[in-house]
């Protein structure tokens, strides 16, 4: 494959600051957006080129067939040596995250409980309680891993009185940027299997995983026939605004995804369909490319973290572009009212006080559950001279007498 250069490095704060998107149109002019998980990046010539010809040749109806997951499919057995992936147990959906909510309907009714790992994604939260399931938090363990005796009492308590259940899982995790490794996996897999207990697995980061880890798709592991799992090119290639996902059945979901209502798959777009497809068959130079400008810039982070923040504490995610901050020690404590899941703009707390002093914009730790007071998440998904320019405005912040934390 030809090289393609570093897809960070290709647009100027100028060329981005032109965007109309939500990353680039919440804040003022002179924020440095930091916080959702859009990338500085302009997309891949694939993709283009797919979109291009559709529009060209009039191709905008609606969209129909098994492309997208045959490429995943494909994808998959390049990138994960996983075979496993059968086109005829998949269905289009709009996006991770209503398929996520789609799942969940096929295995539980009202008032049934879905259990997730904290600190995690907030719209985990909303889009759960909103189609009338209970949340049931298992903490991560102090070193961002699944804990599973805390997912054990958790799968115990949500299955309670011999109603259905369901456990959300984010692999890999967002915000820790934990890469659930495959002996965990199977024992998740053993757990919700032996309690009764159907897993779905959100797993939009996964062709994100940095070197040094290896991404596992649950379906793969043993006592896994019984999940669904969600994926997308959407986070790999920056396509959120191109809506489309794939789900995924293992051998003993099947039937339950059968159930899935038509209608759901009329939310994808034909267009997102092509891109997406294009970029899993024809995007992976330009995924090289981008992992290692991310490898870079998770490196360049740890950097200017202990010049700029010492104080701060945190552990180099090993996938997604995502850093997960532990800012305790600044001292801007997030008040009882910020705590409120779901909110990504706290207006107080350590995410409060790098936009107002520093200019910043970075997701507020407690939008992510129990575990994220204190905390902010950071997107280095950018160019090296807005990641430095940002974690030095948040410097102005540190205290003179800081000394250097770690987890």
């Amino acid at each position: 494959m030809p090289s393609v250069p570093n897809p960070l490095e290709q647009l100027s704060l100028e060329d981005l600051r032109s965007r109309s998107s939500l990353k680039w149109r919440t804040h003022p002019g002179d924020v440095l957006p930091l916080w959702v998980a859009e990338m500085d990046v302009a997309p891949a010539e694939p993709v283009v080129r797919a979109i291009s010809d559709a529009v060209a040749r009039g191709d905008t109806g609606y969209p129909v067939g098994t492309a997208y997951a045959e490429a995943l499919g494909a994808f998959a057995a390049e990138r994960w040596a996983w075979t496993g992936l059968d086109p005829a147990r998949t269905a289009l959906v709009p996006d991770v995250m209503m398929g996520a909510v789609e799942m969940l309907r096929l295995v539980t009714g009202p008032g049934d409980a879905v259990v997730v790992n904290c600190p995690v994604y907030p719209p985990f939260y909303p889009f759960v309680e909103h189609m009338d399931r209970r949340i049931v938090e298992a903490p991560l363990s102090p070193t961002a891993r699944i804990d599973l005796d805390a997912l054990e009492s958790a799968f115990r308590h949500a299955r309670s009185g011999g109603r259905p259940a369901a456990y959300l899982l984010c692999s890999p995790h967002n915000p820790t940027g934990t890469v659930h490794t495959r002996e965990e996996l199977g024992q998740v897999a053993e757990l919700a299997d032996r309690l009764g207990v159907r897993v779905v697995a959100d797993e939009i980061h996964a062709p994100l995983v940095l070197p040094g880890a290896r991404f596992t798709p649950y379906l793969s592991v043993p006592a896994a026939g019984t999940g669904l799992s969600l994926t997308s090119a959407s986070k790999a290639w920056n396509l959120p605004g191109l809506k489309a996902a794939v789900a995924v059945a293992g051998p003993g979901s099947a039937a339950d995804l059968a159930r899935l209502p038509e209608e759901v798959g009329h939310g994808p777009s034909h267009l997102g369909v092509l891109a997406h497809t294009a970029a899993l068959r024809h995007g992976g130079a330009w995924l090289d490319a981008l992992l290692d400008g991310l490898d870079a810039n998770r490196r360049l982070l740890g950097e200017l973290l202990a010049e700029q923040l010492p104080s701060v504490a945190w552990r180099p995610p090993e996938g997604t572009f995502l850093a997960w901050l532990d800012c305790t020690a600044l001292g801007h404590d997030d008040p009882a009212e910020a705590t409120a899941r779901g909110n990504v703009s706290a207006t107080a707390g350590p995410a409060a006080a790098f936009l107002q002093q520093a200019r910043v914009a970075l997701s507020a730790g407690p939008a992510f559950g129990t575990g994220g007071s204190g905390h902010i998440r950071l997107n280095f998904a950018t160019s090296t001279a807005i990641l430095t320019e940002a974690v030095e405005r948040m410097g102005t912040l540190e205290p003179s007498t800081a000394t250097r934390r770690t987890w």
